[in-house]
């Protein structure tokens, strides 16, 4: 992967390296895979999820979404993720609902640059 691809990633919170391993190097696969996140559903189901009250899908999403980014090497959103789906099953929906600015700023960063890498 070229290096500035490499660099962007990085920033974003996504280990391309770690990821690459996963996928036995094969930088293709890792492509089509983090495009295929972009049309993923689930963060715009946890969004709509957590506005309503909605604590079972707000678990449903969070945790799918949990695994695809650690699938995926995106150690940062993984890990609010993880935090995300422990306090939603500790019924602190207030706590969780606190996560949120700081998921949607890593999902766009995240985005963003997997749109900048492969347009």
């Amino acid at each position: 992967m070229e290096q500035s691809k490499t660099e962007l990633l990085e920033r974003a919170g996504i280990d391309t390296a770690d990821a690459l391993a996963r996928f036995m190097g094969n930088e293709a696969l890792l492509e089509r895979f983090l495009k295929k996140f972009l049309d993923d559903p689930n963060y715009g189901a946890l969004k709509a999820a957590m506005a309503m009250g909605d604590q079972a899908g707000a678990v449903t999403a969070s945790h799918t979404l949990k695994g695809m980014c650690g699938n995926l090497s995106m150690s940062r959103l993984s890990a609010l993720f993880t935090s995300q789906v422990a306090l939603l099953r500790q019924d602190d929906m207030a706590g969780a609902a606190g996560l949120m600015p700081e998921i949607a700023q890593a999902y766009e960063e995240a985005a963003a640059a997997i749109r900048r890498c492969f347009p």
